[in-house]
């Protein structure tokens, strides 16, 4: 489904990717771990479109994707939930949900979709009319997800949605994240600091470090690697 080829990206003069190559198959959870600053979220951003690539390709379905813009990217079926979660504060939780579905022209499945969001996250049916930015933490990443979920996503881009998040929050999460892939075949890109939980949900996992992909291999591997345990899951 989406190919990156020796993907280089820089801020200004400093090259964030060295010459990313990866793979993620139609219907898998992929997961990329690394450190702060190796360049996971801006491998997240230059497939969107926010942050394009200097040189090399990224192939979405078999078509190049380098140099279109972020809302032309959405419309062919990425979603990307950012860092931080970046809902807008001011609009209800409703409104916030219509503006993922702001490019959809198919009324009946935005409706459909929104009673599948509300169904995953209850909390956000009961708060609709709610202010986005009065939501806790753990409820603003669940409408995160909701909103890129409400363009309907062939491919779903998720940068870091543990992040300051309580434990049972962050285990809610994950379990939302593989019940999407389960039930609607939706794949998933998931960059993640808590590589042991990204490990658990994903299929495949690639290692990111200092702008370099270093390591690649099932995620049951990747757990049971000894550099990985004493690298990043804390063993």
């Amino acid at each position: 489904m989406l190919e990156l080829k020796s993907v280089r990206t820089y801020y200004g003069n400093i090259q964030a990717l060295k010459g990313i190559d990866l793979l993620v198959e139609r219907g898998e959870i992929i997961t990329l771990i690394g450190a702060n600053g190796a360049g996971k979220s801006t491998t997240l951003m230059s497939i969107s479109g926010v942050v394009p690539p200097k040189s090399g390709d990224i192939l979405f379905e078999g078509q190049s994707i380098v140099g279109r813009d972020p809302d032309v990217i959405v419309g062919m079926g990425i979603s990307q939930v950012p860092e931080g979660r970046r809902i807008f504060p001011h609009l209800t939780v409703r409104e916030n949900l219509d503006m993922g579905a702001l490019l959809r022209r198919d009324r009946d499945g935005v409706r459909r979709d929104l009673d599948y969001v509300y169904s995953l996250f209850p909390i956000l049916a009961e708060r609709k009319n709610q202010a986005g930015g009065t939501l806790s933490g753990g409820e603003q990443q669940m409408l995160a997800i909701s909103r890129a979920l409400m363009a309907r996503p062939k491919l779903l881009l998720l940068d870091e949605p543990s992040l300051g998040l309580a434990p049972l929050i962050v285990q809610q999460i994950f379990d939302i994240i593989s019940q999407i892939n389960r039930e609607n075949g939706t794949t998933i890109f998931l960059v993640e600091q808590n590589a042991n939980q990204a490990l658990k949900v994903a299929h495949r996992g690639y290692v990111m470090e200092t702008g370099r992909v270093t390591m690649a291999d099932t995620a049951e591997n990747l757990l049971a690697n000894e550099e990985i345990k004493s690298a990043y899951l804390g063993v």
